[in-house]
C-alpha cells in the first residue's frame, strides 16, 4: 500500500448554514459523473430539504452504518463499505461531526475522511466556518451559540481546493423566511437569534479573511517553489521599519493609515538589530512602546539580524511580498551626511526595485549628532577618502600658509600640518595617515624650514620632525583602529543581547509555540526554512544544525552564517530546547492534573460526607432507638412523629445516596439513557411537586417534544428549582418558562437571588460546591454538578445567565424530537441543527 497515491481533498466552506454548500457539493458529483467519473454518496445529511434529497437522485449511494448507542439507533458513514467499494471519487457531507460511540473505528468524520484519502479516494466535502478550531470561540462571541464539534484548522489547510460558498446576508434570511432551511416552526426564532443580519456579516467577513489567509498561504509557497523575487502586489503589505528613535510611533501610525487604505492590507513592524544605520541610537523602551502599538493597531513586529541594515530591510520586505515599505527621513544633519555619504533611506531605495519607498518625514529629521557616530566601521567611501585627503589637504594647507608667510610662525605651522594628519587619520586609518605624514614632512621641509625650496634631509632637525610625524600618525590611526573595533563588538553584542531579549521577552509572554519559535528564528537569521529534528541531517551541505536540547536538534537552510551569527543562533536553539522540554512538562502535567482533580473530589466527598450523610442518618438512628426503648411509653402523636422523622432522613438519606451513585455513574460514562419523545408538561408536575414557591409561565401543551429521559429530566428540573427557591427571598416566587429556539427546546429556571457573578460560574457546577448559600449546613452540593451532568448525557446543555433586575436564570437547551428530525447525537453538540445545517 506504500505506492497508493494519495487522494485529493476538496472542501466547500460556507460561513453560516443554509448557503449551499451540500447542493453544490452534490452539483459536482453530478456533474464529475456525467463525464464518466466513479462517483459515490458515503453520506449526506439532507436537513428534511427535498431539492438537496434530489440533487441524489442517479448517484450511487453507500448504505449507511446503523449502531445503537445508550437506547437509541444512529446512522453513520460505513468507512469499511466505501473502502470496499472503492470509488474514484466519495461524497462525504459533515466534515466536524462526531461519530455515535461504536459507529465506526474512528472518534471524528474528518479522521474517517483521512483514512479514506490514504486509500487513494479522492474526497469532497463540506464544513461551516464556525466549526474551525480557530474560530470556535470567535464565532461563539459573535453568535452567542457554543460550537462543540469542530475541525482542525490544519486538516482544512491541507485540502488541494477549497471553495467558498458565499450568499449576502438578505438573500439568505430570505432563503430562510421561504423554508428552504428549516421548518416553518423554526424560522421565526432562527431569524431573531442566529440568523441575524449582524451575525451573519460578521460570519461572513470571517469566512472571507480566512480563505484570503488560505489563498496567500498558497501563493507564498507557489513564490516560493518558483524562485519567484518580485513582488506580486496581490493585497496591500506595508513594510515599517523601526529605529528605536522617537519618530517611531509617528512611523507605525502612518504606515498602519497606509495599510488601512485597501481591504485586508497588512501591517508588518520590523527592527534590524546591528551596528549600523537603524540600529544606531535604538532604545529598548522605545522599541518595546511601539512594538505595542503595532499589536493594538493589528499588526505584527518582527526582529532581523543583517550586516547592512539596507539589505535586511529590502531581503525581509521582499520574503514577506510587501508592496510599501516606510521608512523615516535621516536624522543626520547636513554635516553628517556629507562627511559619511549616503544613508540608509537612501540606499533602500536604490534597493527597493518594484517595492514603493514611503520617506516619512518628522520632528527629529535632520537632528542627530554632528559628527560620525563611533559605532560605524570604515565605509568603502572613507577608505578612498583617506589617502586622498592624506595627498591633497597637506597640498592645500601648503598653499593657505603661503599666502600668509610671515605672520605664522614655523611653531605654529607645524602644528597645523600635524593636525590635517591627525584629521586624516581620523578618516581613512593608518594607510592614509602614513600617506599624509609623509606628504606633510615633506612639503614642510621644502617650503616652511630654511632654506626654504630646498630639502635639508640631512639637517637632523628635519628628520626628527619626519620620525615625529609619522610616530604621530601611526599612533592615531592605531588609536582610531582599535577604537573601531571595539565598538564594532560592543555594538554587535548589543544588537545579539536586543535580539535575544525580544526573543525571551516573546517566549516569557506565552505567545509563542514551537512552530512560531522556529518561524521566528528563520525571519530573524533570513534562512529560507528551519526545522526541529530529532536526527541531525547525514549531510550538512546547504545546512546549519545546531543542538537544540536532549535529542533534538535545529536545522537551518539558506545561506552561510558567520561565526558571530552561529552564536546567537545558539542561544536561540537553547531556548527552542527549552520550549520543547516545557511542552513535555506540560504534557505531564497535564496527564497528572485529573489524578490531582480526583483527589480534590475524594477530599471534598470525604468532608462533606462526614457531615451530610450523618446528620440524617443520626436522625432517623435516633427516631429508630427511641421507639425500639421499652423503658419509655410513647403516645400514638409521639410515635408518629418518631416515625415521621425516621422516614424523612431514611429518604433524604436515600436521595443524598442517589446522587453519589448517579455522579459516579456520570464521571465513569457508565449512565444508562432511555430517550424517548417526552412532553414537558408531563415532567413538570413531579418535578416542582417539593418547591413550594414557583410559578410556571405559558403553555406547556403547545411545546413540541423533546428527546429526552424522563425520570433524568425531572431530577434536572427539581435539583434547578430546589436550587432556585433556596435563593429566592421571601414573597417572591421561582419561574419556570419554556419556548423554542433554533431548533431546540429551552426550559428556563428564574429565581430573584443575588445572582453570581461571572467569575463563579463556573465553579457553580463543580460538585461540593455550594456558592452564594445563605446556609451551608444542608446538601452536599451536587445538586447543579448533578444537573449539568444529566442534561448534556441527554445531548443539552445547562448555561446560567443573569435575571434581569437582579438573580441567576438557569437555561436547560434540549434537542426536539419531531418526526422529521434526524436523531441526534449523544455527544454533547450545543445547537446542533444550525451547526449541522448547510
Amino acid at each position: 500500500m506504500n505506492d497508493v497515491r494519495r487522494g485529493r481533498l476538496k472542501v466547500y466552506l460556507g460561513a453560516a448554514p443554509g448557503v449551499g454548500k451540500t447542493y453544490r457539493m452534490l452539483d459536482e458529483a453530478q456533474r464529475r459523473a456525467s463525464r464518466g467519473a466513479d462517483v459515490v454518496v458515503g453520506f449526506v445529511e439532507y436537513h428534511g430539504r427535498p431539492r438537496t434529497r434530489a440533487m441524489c437522485d442517479g448517484l450511487e449511494v453507500v448504505p449507511r452504518l446503523r449502531c445503537g448507542y445508550r437506547g437509541g439507533e444512529f446512522e453513520e458513514m460505513d468507512v469499511d463499505a466505501v473502502l470496499a467499494r472503492r470509488p474514484r471519487v466519495a461524497i462525504v457531507d459533515e466534515f466536524a461531526h462526531t461519530n455515535v460511540p461504536g459507529g465506526g473505528r474512528r472518534p471524528k468524520r474528518w479522521q474517517d475522511i483521512e483514512e479514506l484519502l490514504a486509500a487513494g479516494i479522492d474526497v469532497i466535502t463540506a464544513v461551516n466556518i464556525q466549526h474551525l478550531e480557530s474560530l470556535k470561540d470567535v464565532v461563539e462571541k459573535i453568535t452567542g451559540v457554543p460550537q462543540h464539534e469542530t475541525v482542525p484548522d490544519e486538516i482544512v489547510r491541507r485540502a488541494q481546493q477549497i471553495e467558498f460558498v458565499d450568499i449576502p446576508p438578505e438573500g439568505l434570511r430570505r432563503r430562510m423566511a421561504h423554508g428552504n432551511i428549516y421548518a416553518p416552526e423554526k424560522v421565526d426564532a432562527a431569524l431573531a437569534n442566529y440568523f441575524r443580519p449582524g451575525n451573519l456579516t460578521a460570519l461572513r467577513q470571517l469566512a472571507m479573511l480566512w480563505v484570503a489567509d488560505r489563498v496567500d498561504e498558497a501563493l507564498l509557497t507557489y513564490r516560493a517553489e518558483h524562485a519567484i523575487g518580485g513582488v506580486w502586489e496581490t493585497r496591500e503589505r506595508v513594510v515599517v521599519a523601526l529605529t528605536g528613535g522617537p519618530e517611531g510611533d509617528t512611523l507605525v501610525r502612518r504606515a498602519a493609515r497606509i495599510a488601512d487604505r485597501s481591504a485586508g492590507g497588512d501591517l508588518l513592524a520590523v527592527h534590524v538589530a546591528r551596528s549600523d544605520g537603524l540600529a544606531a541610537g535604538v532604545s529598548h523602551a522605545s522599541l518595546a512602546r511601539q512594538r505595542r502599538l503595532v499589536e493594538d493597531l493589528g499588526g505584527t513586529y518582527h526582529s532581523v539580524v543583517g550586516d547592512d541594515v539596507a539589505t535586511a530591510l529590502v531581503d525581509f520586505s521582499r520574503a514577506e511580498n510587501a508592496t510599501q515599505l516606510v521608512l523615516g527621513t535621516s536624522r543626520r544633519g547636513r554635516l553628517e551626511q556629507f562627511l559619511t555619504g549616503p544613508g540608509t533611506g537612501e540606499t533602500v531605495t536604490a534597493l527597493s526595485g518594484d517595492i514603493d519607498v514611503h520617506r516619512v518625514t518628522h520632528e527629529r529629521a535632520g537632528r542627530g549628532t554632528l559628527l560620525p557616530s563611533r559605532r560605524r566601521t570604515l565605509s568603502t567611501r572613507r577608505l578612498i577618502a583617506g589617502p586622498v585627503a592624506g595627498l591633497v589637504l597637506p597640498v592645500l594647507l601648503t598653499v593657505v600658509l603661503a599666502q600668509v608667510r610671515g605672520t605664522v610662525n614655523l611653531t605654529s605651522e607645524t602644528l597645523l600640518f600635524l593636525l590635517t594628519v591627525v584629521g586624516v587619520a581620523c578618516i581613512g586609518g593608518v594607510t592614509s595617515a602614513v600617506i599624509a605624514s609623509v606628504t606633510a614632512s615633506l612639503l614642510l621641509n621644502y617650503w616652511f624650514i630654511p632654506p626654504i625650496g630646498q630639502f635639508t634631509l640631512d639637517d637632523p632637525n628635519a628628520l626628527l620632525a619626519l620620525g615625529v610625524f609619522a610616530v604621530v600618525a601611526a599612533t592615531v590611526a592605531a588609536v582610531v583602529d582599535r577604537s573601531l573595533r571595539l565598538s564594532r563588538r560592543a555594538a554587535r553584542a548589543t544588537a545579539e543581547a536586543e535580539t535575544m531579549s525580544s526573543l525571551a521577552g516573546s517566549i516569557v509572554r506565552g505567545g509563542q509555540t514551537i512552530p512560531a519559535l522556529l518561524e521566528r528564528t528563520r525571519e530573524t537569521f533570513g534562512m529560507d526554512c528551519a526545522e526541529l529534528v530529532d536526527e541531525p541531517p547525514d549531510t550538512h551541505e546547504g545546512a546549519t544544525v545546531v543542538p537544540a536540547g536532549p535529542g533534538n536538534h535545529l536545522v537551518l537552510r539558506g545561506r552561510t552564517l558567520s561565526s558571530s551569527e552561529r552564536r546567537v543562533l545558539a542561544a536561540f536553539a537553547a531556548h527552542v530546547g527549552s520550549a520543547v522540554e516545557r511542552a513535555r512538562l506540560a504534557e505531564a502535567a497535564a496527564e497528572v492534573e485529573p489524578v490531582r482533580a480526583a483527589d480534590r473530589m475524594r477530599t471534598a466527598l470525604l468532608r462533606a460526607v462526614g457531615h451530610d450523610l450523618r446528620t440524617p442518618l443520626a436522625a432517623g438512628w435516633a427516631a429508630v432507638t427511641s421507639l425500639r426503648s421499652s423503658e419509655v411509653r410513647f403516645s400514638a402523636e409521639d410515635r408518629e412523629e418518631l416515625l415521621t422523622t425516621a422516614d424523612e432522613s431514611m429518604a433524604k438519606l436515600s436521595r443524598l445516596v442517589d446522587n453519589l451513585l448517579d455522579l459516579s455513574r456520570l464521571e465513569a460514562g457508565a449512565l444508562t439513557l432511555n430517550l424517548r419523545p417526552t412532553g414537558l408538561e408531563e415532567v413538570l408536575p413531579a418535578a416542582l411537586a417539593d418547591v413550594p414557591r414557583v410559578q410556571v409561565h405559558g403553555d406547556l401543551e403547545d411545546m413540541p417534544l423533546v428527546l429526552a429521559d424522563p425520570p433524568l429530566l425531572e431530577r434536572v428540573i427539581a435539583n434547578l428549582a430546589g436550587n432556585a427557591d433556596r435563593h429566592t427571598p421571601p414573597g417572591t416566587q421561582v419561574l419556570v418558562t419554556a419556548s423554542v429556539l433554533a431548533g431546540r427546546a429551552e426550559l428556563r429556571v428564574v429565581d430573584r437571588g443575588p445572582g453570581l457573578p461571572a467569575t463563579g460560574r463556573d465553579r457553580v457546577f463543580e460538585p461540593f460546591q455550594r456558592l452564594g448559600d445563605t446556609d451551608n449546613t444542608t446538601g452536599l452540593g451536587l445538586g447543579l454538578a448533578l444537573a449539568r451532568g444529566l442534561t448534556e448525557a441527554m445531548d443539552g446543555t445547562l448555561t446560567p445567565e443573569d435575571t434581569p433586575g437582579g438573580g441567576l436564570t438557569m437555561v436547560v437547551s434540549l434537542p426536539l424530537a419531531g418526526p422529521t428530525e434526524p436523531v441526534p447525537q449523544p455527544h454533547p453538540r450545543g445547537a446542533q441543527s444550525v451547526g449541522g445545517a448547510t
